[in-house]
């Protein structure tokens, strides 16, 4: 089942509550797989307690998305529409072609900081 993205806009505590509604499980069965008490999970969906970075790990994999969808908003992390492709199209390079990409994009990162510490 596929993620909506209509969910990435809204707080922490309701896309856990949105995930689990569109994956059609319980709060029991969610409890369950992460290890915590229902009352504990009902806690993190009404934003009135916070899960522990372990306890987030096993949300992510209990809802079957990546930490950083139940973290951050949609456009928050991760390179804009403009290089999107561009990063999207890295996976088909051979692990020598994205080895020189790294170099590239670590000396273009480098020279950055340097002229920006460089400038008062």
């Amino acid at each position: 089942m596929e993620f909506s993205s209509r969910f990435l806009v809204v707080a922490f505590h309701k896309r856990i509550a949105a995930l689990r509604k569109e994956r059609g499980l319980t709060q029991q069965a969610v409890a369950d797989d992460v290890g915590v008490h229902v009352t504990m999970l009902r806690r993190y969906e009404a934003g009135t307690a916070q899960p522990t970075l372990d306890v987030l790990k096993k949300l992510a994999k209990a809802l079957r998305v990546s930490a950083d969808v139940l973290i951050f908003d949609a456009d928050e992390r991760g390179p804009g529409e403009d290089f999107r492709l561009y990063f999207e199209a890295l996976a088909k390079l051979d692990d020598k072609e994205k080895a020189v990409v790294r170099e590239v994009l670590e000396a273009l990162l480098l020279k950055h900081d340097a002229r920006r510490w460089a400038t008062p």
